[in-house]
């Protein structure tokens, strides 16, 4: 009988997130940290289970720098968590349309990445950037929605 390697609990991936994007702050001057949380209450209010619940608190680390790309690889972590992790993450000079392919390609990453602009976009949010900065944002956002087949909220 071989032993099931132990993954992290949904209270350990939480702090590990919240530690590993401590001291930085959103667009807003916000802590990073609530958007973590919008964005992995986004997912389970849509329906996600505990791998993109987990994938959701992550979808930033290893984009920002919070975590590495190896630390991720070896995290006692569910394969599809990572995977999700990885479809959501930005990769430098990349075409918004690859990244919207490899999103849809991956089982579970879609529900992240909705829950992840539905909070990027939420009108309060946006409402305390200055006027370039809230157009800019708001036409990224609908054109990522629209290449992901994402209908308004």
């Amino acid at each position: 009988m071989t032993d099931t390697p132990r993954t992290l609990t949904p209270a350990e991936v939480e702090t590990l997130a919240r530690t590993a994007h401590e001291g930085q702050t959103d667009k807003a001057g916000r802590p990073y940290a609530e958007h973590l949380q919008a964005v992995a209450d986004g997912v389970r209010a849509r329906g996600g289970d505990a791998e993109q619940i987990a994938a959701a608190w992550l979808h930033d680390a290893v984009e920002d720098d919070a975590l590495s790309e190896r630390w991720l690889q070896e995290a006692a972590l569910s394969r599809r968590t990572k995977d999700i992790v990885l479809a959501v993450t930005k990769r430098a000079g990349e075409p918004p349309e690859a990244y919207a392919a490899r999103i849809l390609a991956t089982p579970g990453a879609l529900l992240v990445k909705q829950a992840d602009l539905a909070h990027n976009a939420d009108p309060a949010r946006l409402a305390v950037l200055d006027e370039f900065t809230r157009k800019r944002l708001t036409e990224k956002y609908a054109r990522m929605r629209a290449l992901l087949g994402l209908r308004d909220e």
